[in-house]
């Protein structure tokens, strides 16, 4: 047999298709890493376009939003401006109206328009004098006082006139309602002194009456035991003015250093009031009880109720006549005769006679 020949391999023994396809898959390899590169680049892109996108939109939505309102407050302005140029330019005109008015009365002896304007300023002097007094009536007050209860009143209590004249009795019966009461505190500090209940009550007292006071009336305010003074050391030859609130304040602040001691006696305090000039034209008596001596210290330490009764007939004997009398009783245990003789005593001078509750005011 004839052997074969040994055929020898070489590159150039390749097909030209084969080195092509290569060459393509090579191109085709290439390419698609390019694109999926590209691909994410523009994907990434995209997304931040349109963050930016959705960013401007909401700017532009706010602010279209914010313009509408920026319109609607120019509108209103705009409306307002109108408004006030329009009642500037009345107000104008009137002015010059007037003025043309008074032209014609001073260039015009028309005695009509004169009369005229003087009955016009008579009814505007009669409707000032008419508010003025109906302020008073709703209570057209210096000072305020709002007590803890709901009785901001007493029926019948005159509370008007030119010169008023609080008494305030600070003997040491304004301790206690009962005489244990006033014992007991006898014998304590001047501070518990003057925390006691019922001497609370009565500087209360003292307090919302000078709260319902006329504004354009005078006042004084005496405290008396078995002497006197005024609230305001020094001014008990005097008349103090209601509308000065700061005064009518300190008389209430020096009340409240005053501790309660000692007897009463009415007849010594109705002299000093007799000796007023000029004379007070309503008094309010702030009491609890019937006098315990006179002019004089008693020569017992003991005192019946006959004898204070005469005490008292005695005392208002001295009081200026034609001036009413207005009692405030404090309740007191042991003077069975005090609420007759203060009543009739108020009756007598066409004033009033009150005992409040507990609770006042």
């Amino acid at each position: 047999m004839a052997r074969k020949k040994n055929r020898r391999f070489s590159t150039f023994s390749l097909s030209f298709l084969d080195i092509m396809s290569c060459g393509f898959g090579a191109v085709a390899l290439i390419f698609l890493i390019i694109k999926h590169g590209s691909d994410h680049d523009i994907e990434a892109q995209n997304e931040d376009l349109a963050a930016e996108v959705n960013l401007l939109q909401e700017e532009v939505t706010f602010g279209r939003e914010h313009l509408v309102l920026a319109r609607n407050a120019l509108d209103v302005v705009s409306d307002e401006l109108a408004q006030t140029q329009g009642l500037a330019r009345r107000i104008l005109e009137q002015i010059e109206a007037v003025k043309g008015n008074i032209a014609e009365i001073d260039s015009s002896d028309d005695e009509e328009d004169i009369q005229r304007l003087r009955e016009k300023l008579k009814q505007l002097q009669e409707a000032k004098k008419n508010l003025e007094e109906e302020n008073e009536q709703l209570g057209n007050n210096v000072r305020k006082f709002i007590g803890d209860g709901d009785r901001q009143y007493l029926t019948g209590l005159r509370l008007g006139g030119n010169r008023i004249l609080i008494l305030l009795d600070s003997s040491a019966s304004m301790l206690g309602d009962e005489l244990i009461k006033v014992i007991r505190a006898r014998n304590m500090s001047s501070r518990v002194k003057r925390q006691t209940e019922k001497w609370r009550r009565a500087l209360d007292t003292v307090s919302w009456l000078t709260a319902q006071f006329p504004h354009e009336s005078q006042y004084q305010i005496y405290t008396f035991n078995t002497g006197f003074r005024a609230a305001i050391p020094g001014t008990e030859d005097r008349w103090l003015n209601v509308d000065d609130r700061d005064q009518l304040d300190r008389a209430i602040k020096e009340l409240d250093k005053l501790v309660p001691e000692g007897g009463t006696s009415l007849e010594r305090i109705f002299n000093a009031v007799n000796a007023m000039n000029p004379l007070p034209d309503n008094i309010i008596l702030i009491t609890d009880g019937l006098p315990t001596q006179g002019m004089k210290p008693p020569r017992s330490s003991t005192i019946s109720g006959k004898d204070r009764r005469q005490l008292f007939r005695r005392a208002v004997k001295v009081l200026p006549k034609n001036v009413p009398i207005n009692v405030i009783l404090a309740p007191m245990e042991g003077d069975p005769f005090a609420a007759s003789e203060f009543w009739k005593l108020a009756a007598q001078t066409q004033g009033s006679f009150i005992a409040p509750s507990r609770d006042w005011p």
